[in-house]
């Protein structure tokens, strides 16, 4: 019995020990824990894409990483931008017919004059509008009510100009290509010109003018099929916009110069 007793303390006193020893390595570890959580943090290195899950923009990356998704998110974004930009143009209010033609022509909802003049009336300038025709791009039209001048473009718009046309009794309309250009062109008019001119206003006109500013025939002429019509410019730019020539197509010189460079030989040109 004693040894019983004897031997019930020993164990109770190994036992208490262990947990003795429990404890404390348990409160060590409290201990590192607690330092642990409340000690300073690393620093956080963010992505440049805040459109990534929030788990990997505080991912570390590489330089090569990081300017890889930069130009994929630029990408996204150029796309999103034409995106907008077809539906935009899809949904945009398209021209209607001119019933006089049959031909669809610009229609006069426009932008501002792509040039600006002191002392020069704004719709006269040139002007980018609208187009729904099916004339192929680089086709010249002229609209002799509007007194008017479209270069087709190729994104469904137009370049229009105002213009001078024929005066009544000298209204045409038909079909030609641009056959010549000539730049400062001289100009020698036609016989019934010289004698009509003569009769109605007693006015001697030259046989023959050489170019340069004091021609009527301004800066630049393309001349139309193996006709006596011309697109020119003109030393009189208040006759723009009016139904005063005999015939050809008058463009203010800084117009005519502007188109002259945009349209090549050969080129198609529907008076109307």
């Amino acid at each position: 019995m004693p040894f019983s007793i004897t031997k019930s303390l020993t164990l109770l006193g190994v036992a208490f020990s262990g947990s003795a020893m429990l404890l404390a390595v348990e409160a060590a570890s409290s201990e590192a824990t607690a330092g642990q959580r409340y000690a300073t943090p690393p620093p956080l290195t963010l992505s440049s894409d805040l459109s990534a899950p929030w788990t990997l923009q505080l991912a570390p990356r590489s330089r090569a990483s990081r300017d890889a998704r930069r130009r994929a998110l630029s990408q996204r974004t150029r796309a999103k931008r034409q995106r907008q930009i077809r539906k935009a143009r899809s949904t945009a209010p398209r021209p209607s017919n001119v019933a006089r033609t049959g031909v669809t022509t610009a229609s006069l909802r426009t932008t501002q004059p792509m040039t600006s003049h002191a002392g020069i009336d704004p719709a006269l300038l040139p002007t980018r509008v609208s187009w729904s025709g099916t004339e192929k791009p680089g086709t010249i039209i002229v609209d002799t009510v509007q007194r008017r001048l479209f270069l087709v473009g190729r994104d469904g718009s137009a370049r229009r100009y105002a213009v001078g046309v024929g005066k009544p009794g000298f209204e045409w309309a038909g079909s030609h290509k641009v056959t010549r250009k000539m730049e400062w062109p001289s100009w020698t008019p036609p016989k019934e010109m010289i004698a009509r001119v003569k009769r109605e206003s007693g006015r001697d006109l030259p046989a023959f003018m050489e170019g340069g500013p004091n021609n009527p025939m301004g800066a630049r002429a393309l001349y139309l099929g193996s006709s006596i019509y011309r697109i020119h410019g003109t030393n009189q730019a208040w006759s723009i916009g009016k139904a005063v020539s005999s015939g050809c197509i008058r463009m203010r010189n800084e117009d005519v110069m502007d188109l002259y460079e945009r349209v090549p030989v050969g080129a198609r040109v529907k008076v109307l």
